[in-house]
């Protein structure tokens, strides 16, 4: 089809302002999916998508539209929807699915508002010169509050009132009128069919029997059954497959610039795809240039997962194995740990992709895992002169070998009313935060500031939904690395260092942080045998320390009178015993204990 009549658009929302509902309608009035086959959430395949109500894999549809109105020449269109996640730790993949796109609906739910993730992605596609059409759902509830989020629109837009598309993509009210808007408001492709093939590697999944598929949209030229190649990578190969997405795959003989469709590439490895790379000929690699905007998918937060059973650590570096099939952001490496065992140590986009990945392991592989506390990449400038990154506190050099530390600094923005702003500035400063400035937006306030991302990864998000009971929403980037004053504190158990309970912590934190964890491990380590003592240090000085008492045979029971010495010769002789049992006993920690002193 001529590219005049191709529409490529995505919708931008914040989680669950009803993104997913609304692709549901366009599908099924569009006719791409009919109804014995069409049930709710139809874009998210995977169940814990469908369970949360989030998008974490971005899909797209080919929809096909007959437009009958008078604002555009009338006839038949394809409208290539991108879907995308909505959480922040999928940013990049959001940008890239921007990328492919002319035009966005921006959608907001009037019973909440313009949130911060919303603001977030607008500012991303406003950036990349996209026609952005308002859409205000939910209309339909009572809550709805639609007079206050029109105004937020128009303010943050700089819209007419008569601009905004006011929808229920639930009862389907005025979901033509959108589609309308998409065929008369967004520009076609700019592509040229007759220049050297380009095209942008969106995103990409694993088949069974395809191998790595790759997700295209056609910058320049045509996509045909020939020998291609990605920029990033030096192997070419022949396609197994070309196709669209219908929503299901659909094989084609060609796409041409402008379309969005798969290439099955046969590979092995969805590694060797890398989101935002450019896919071109074999015969044209040396005579053309990249697409912009492509970079590495780089992992934010590392966590330890070990087996409970450590029969299963093998089940578990196969099913991360699968898993890193489909989801090329992983990245996991061996580990070991004295009191845990065999484990991998696991770098994750953020804690929401952590989250998904441990459920997914523990679903469809049947694993019950250990993770250790979440930690971040630090960078180091040794006295020797040499760089090197840490991501766990375990590989921790000797301070006397650093020269200078520095640690993840995030840009954040909170989005929250206005009578909480003391609130939350406050736990900003908590965490280390410098406050940048404030942007009221209709009945909210727009609060930028930058906070260490080791304060943000552990419990930052709940403790700010509490304090605002649950109005404040945020987003975060990490923009650069600053040095810092942090010391690694090691945990030890009867004089033993327990590398899975150690931590980095700043200087100023780091005493008071590890009498903390030393008063918790006392409460709840089961008590043993012989007296152990628990400790924290940094480097050879111990800063805190607690005894948990032994248990205690009454060894004197069975006297009933005689010489005082014969008291005193059976508690020697138990005294000699513990100080043996101490000596070569190990403290064992169960899975229970271990879940106390994690969820801090």
């Amino acid at each position: 089809m001529a590219t005049d009549r191709i529409r490529n658009f995505s919708i931008i929302a914040h989680i669950d302002h009803g993104k997913t509902t609304l692709t549901d309608r366009f599908l099924h009035l569009t006719g791409a999916i009919s109804g014995q086959q069409f049930h709710e959430r139809m874009m998210d395949s995977n169940p814990i998508e469908q369970e949360r109500g989030i998008t974490i894999k971005l899909a797209p549809a080919r929809m096909e539209y007959e437009y009958t109105g008078k604002k555009a020449t009338p006839g038949r269109y394809i409208l290539n929807l991108i879907d995308t996640p909505g959480h922040v730790d999928f940013g990049y993949e959001v940008s890239r699915s921007l990328a492919a796109c002319e035009g966005v609906l921006l959608v907001v739910d009037a019973t909440q508002g313009i949130q911060a993730q919303t603001l977030s992605n607008y500012e991303q596609a406003r950036d990349l010169g996209l026609t952005v059409i308002p859409v205000l759902n939910k209309i339909d509830l009572p809550s709805a509050e639609t007079v206050t989020s029109v105004l937020e629109i128009m303010e943050l837009t700089g819209c007419q009132e008569d601009e905004i598309i006011q929808v229920s993509a639930k009862t389907g009210l005025n979901i033509e009128q959108v589609l309308e808007a998409v065929v008369e408001r967004i520009p076609a492709p700019k592509g040229n069919v007759d220049d050297p093939l380009r095209a942008l590697l969106i995103t990409s999944h694993f088949d069974q029997h395809k191998g790595a598929i790759a997700l295209v949209r056609v910058v320049d030229g045509s996509l045909t059954k020939e020998k291609l190649q990605f920029f990033s990578d030096d192997n070419s190969f022949l396609p197994l497959e070309i196709g669209i997405f219908a929503p299901q795959m659909k094989p084609v003989t060609r796409l041409e610039a402008g379309e969005v469709g798969y290439v099955a590439t046969g590979l092995k490895d969805v590694r060797s795809l890398k989101i935002g790379d450019t896919l071109t000929s074999v015969r044209y690699f040396d005579k053309i240039s990249p697409l912009p905007g492509y970079r590495e998918p780089v992992p934010m937060v590392f966590m330890e997962l070990y087996p409970i059973d450590a029969a299963d650590f093998t089940l578990l570096q196969d099913a991360m194995d699968k898993l890193v099939l489909r989801d090329a952001a992983l990245r996991f490496t061996g580990t070991h740990s004295v009191a845990l065992g065999s484990g991998l140590r696991v770098g994750f986009l953020g804690i929401l992709h952590a989250e998904i990945v441990m459920e997914r392991l523990s679903r469809e592989f049947n694993l019950d895992l250990i993770a250790t506390m979440p930690s971040v990449t630090y960078k180091l400038q040794m006295t020797s002169g040499a760089e090197m990154e840490v991501h766990t506190p375990a590989e921790m050099p000797e301070e006397s070998e650093i020269k200078q530390l520095s640690e993840p600094i995030a840009a954040v923005n909170i989005y929250a009313p206005h009578d909480m702003i003391g609130d939350i500035l406050n736990l900003v400063r908590e965490r280390r935060g410098h406050f940048i400035e404030s942007l009221p937006i209709g009945n909210r306030t727009k609060i930028e500031c930058e906070i260490p991302l080791a304060e943000l990864i552990t419990d930052f998000h709940d403790v700010l939904k509490s304090l605002t009971s649950g109005y404040a929403s945020m987003e975060y980037r990490v923009e650069e690395f600053r040095p810092v004053e942090a010391e690694k504190v090691t945990i030890l158990l009867n004089k033993e260092p327990i590398e899975a309970l150690s931590f980095i912590a700043v200087k100023e934190q780091a005493e008071a942080r590890g009498r903390e964890m030393v008063a918790k491990l006392k409460e709840v380590l089961p008590r043993q045998l012989f007296e152990v003592p628990i400790q924290a240090s940094i480097g050879s000085k111990v800063i805190a320390r607690e005894t948990l008492k032994a248990y205690r045979k009454d060894v004197t029971a069975k006297l009933y009178g005689g010489d005082v010495t014969r008291r005193k010769k059976l508690l020697a002789k138990q005294a000699k015993g513990k100080k043996r049992m101490k000596q070569f006993g190990k403290v064992e920690i169960d899975q229970d204990t271990f879940l106390i002193i994690l969820k801090r």
